[in-house]
């Protein structure tokens, strides 16, 4: 399994570089008097809709990344959060930010 300290870290550089990027599409939307129609406002509208919930999206996948890093600090690692058994390497290499065992996943 890679280092998943470092998969955590790498991915929330990218979030933050992601956030960076978006940033400029969840600001007010203003009238453009150059546009024509409501159309244009709509899509205007509508694209800082999708803007803000991407932004929501990383806020909580960062959340879920700073938990996986305090489960690190404290050794708890690797293990479900509901019952305490080992998670598959398998899972943990797919989303190294994982808290639940496959049958805890299934029971919720």
């Amino acid at each position: 399994m890679s280092d998943p300290l470092a998969m955590l870290e790498a991915r929330l550089a990218a979030l933050d570089a992601e956030d960076a990027a978006g940033a400029a599409g969840q600001k007010t939307v203003e009238l453009d008097q150059q546009a024509v129609g409501r159309l244009s406002r709509m899509d205007a509208l509508q694209n800082q809709a999708m803007a803000q919930a991407q932004a929501r999206r990383r806020a909580a996948e960062r959340q879920k990344i700073h938990a996986a890093l305090a489960r690190i600090a404290s050794g708890d690692y690797g293990y479900c959060i509901d019952c305490a058994e080992e998670i598959a390497p398998a899972r943990l290499a797919a989303d190294p930010a994982i808290a639940l065992c496959t049958d805890c996943m299934r029971s919720r």
